[in-house]
């Protein structure tokens, strides 16, 4: 792999997790109004607004036959699933179990590689990923979590989403490697596949939970999902996991939780504890370790660009 794409890569995802850092709070905000798949729909809806139009300008084809059907399974496990078990599970749990619970998405991605991918986990990446571990355990400090019998099934849903987001990102890198198609196209075609779960389920829980009025606070919030956590933070996954291996790209997905208390303190006026320094250097240090090149970093991407 060209220090180039790693190095974008890196950039994308960094960028991607970033923007999602404050998401959970926002969707926290936004469910007590709107309940979690129609939110969802509303959210790929949104997206699918401003990225399906720029690809049709392109003049992209979208694939048939098989590598759609696959596409659109990938876009089911991952927006479809994933992003609706996550709104689900921060509905019926806390923001603090929710970023927690799916800061092992990194996790589920090394796992999935390994498995899928095939790729190799050198000892550098492994000391990387268990640094960047330490740092988010310090960062949300695991004691503020109420993982008491009340959020349980909300918690088990979150579990969910980390699970089959790391699933989805392998499966993204796989296809990128598999098929040359641009990440605009991929991105498409998945949010598609997202809306054959949103959708049912949307109509099936609005007959038990009708969304209630809408402040310009709740609007903001479901503009902010929908244009700039899933349109522009998951175009910018996607190209990064088309660029980088996955064991590598994993490590990006920390900086979430990072970004997500940063903001906290900067909003909300929570104070920068020790914990934060110390947990936001060892995330730095293992972002940083990520990125020094091994042989299996040398890995070629086929996705041609976004």
């Amino acid at each position: 792999m060209a220090n180039s794409s790693l190095w974008r890569g890196a950039i994308y995802g960094i960028a991607a997790a970033s923007i999602w850092g404050g998401m959970y709070v926002v969707s926290d905000l936004t469910l007590e109004a709107i309940p979690p798949f129609t939110l969802l729909t509303l959210r790929i809806l949104l997206a699918l607004l401003v990225l399906l139009p720029l690809e049709r300008r392109r003049g992209h084809a979208f694939p048939s036959g098989a590598g759609l059907r696959n596409l659109l399974l990938v876009g089911i496990a991952g927006l479809g699933i994933s992003l609706g078990t996550q709104f689900v599970g921060t509905d019926l749990s806390t923001a603090v179990n929710g970023a927690l619970v799916t800061s092992a998405s990194p996790a589920f991605v090394v796992l999935f590689a390994l498995i899928i991918l095939r790729e190799r986990l050198t000892i550098l990446r492994l000391g990387a990923i268990i640094l960047a571990s330490v740092g988010v355990l310090a960062i949300l400090d695991p004691g503020r979590a109420d993982f008491s019998s009340e959020t349980f099934v909300g918690d088990v849903f979150l579990a969910v989403s980390a699970l089959t987001w790391g699933l989805y990102s392998v499966l993204v890198r796989r296809l990128s490697l598999r098929h040359p198609l641009p990440t605009l196209t991929v991105t498409v075609v998945a949010l598609f596949g997202g809306l054959l779960i949103a959708i049912p389920a949307s109509l099936i829980e609005l007959t038990r939970r009708p969304v209630v009025s809408l402040d310009p606070g709740i609007v903001l919030g479901v503009l902010y999902l929908g244009l700039v956590s899933t349109a522009l933070a998951l175009l910018l996954w996607n190209r990064a996991f088309a660029l980088v291996p996955a064991t590598v790209a994993s490590l990006f997905f920390f900086a979430q939780p990072l970004v997500g208390v940063l903001l906290s303190a900067l909003i909300l006026g929570q104070a920068m504890t020790s914990s934060l320094w110390i947990g936001g250097g060892l995330i730095a240090l293992g972002l940083l370790f990520s990125l020094i090149r091994s042989p299996n970093a040398k890995e070629p991407s086929r996705t041609v660009n976004a």
